[in-house]
């Protein structure tokens, strides 16, 4: 028996968490930026949860959730809005000055 029968280590080519976090923060940073804002969202609501008055629970938490969905899918748009930029546009007019 092996006395690292619990631990798992990576094969030598693949990164650990924090390097494959960081390399995919740089070829789409908008997802991070998603993420956070749908994180922040949804903090916001639960902590305004104290203050919603008459409103049920339920209503509440269905609103909660349409408001981080929107800026989860409002950072996805961002990006490929960016990504058909970089790839048509300014690549056309790049490839024209050529």
């Amino acid at each position: 028996m092996s006395a690292n029968k619990g631990w798992w280590v990576p094969p030598e080519g693949e990164d650990n968490l924090s390097k494959k976090f960081l390399r995919k923060t740089r070829e789409s940073p908008l997802v991070p930026i998603g993420v956070a804002g749908c994180l922040v969202i949804a903090a916001y609501r639960i902590y305004r949860l104290k203050a919603r008055g008459s409103t049920k629970l339920s209503i509440h938490l269905i609103h909660t959730r349409v408001a981080a969905q929107a800026c989860a899918v409002g950072a996805i748009m961002l990006g490929a809005m960016y990504t058909m930029y970089r790839d048509y546009i300014k690549r056309v007019s790049e490839d024209a000055e050529k």
